[in-house]
């Protein structure tokens, strides 16, 4: 399944942010903001499944 993400640079770190499902995390680099974001929208997916 491939997914959406959002970038945006605010306050010195970066928010990723899925529209498909409105997951949003955050972290200091590129890197670890998505692998946030995958993280997160993981555990969204378990609990809502598309």
């Amino acid at each position: 399944m491939r997914l959406t993400a959002l970038l945006l640079f605010e306050d010195g770190g970066y928010v990723a942010t899925n529209p498909e499902t409105g997951t949003t995390s955050q972290g200091d680099t590129i890197e670890s903001a998505l692998a946030n974001l995958v993280a997160a929208t993981a555990l969204y997916l378990e609990e809502f499944p598309a």
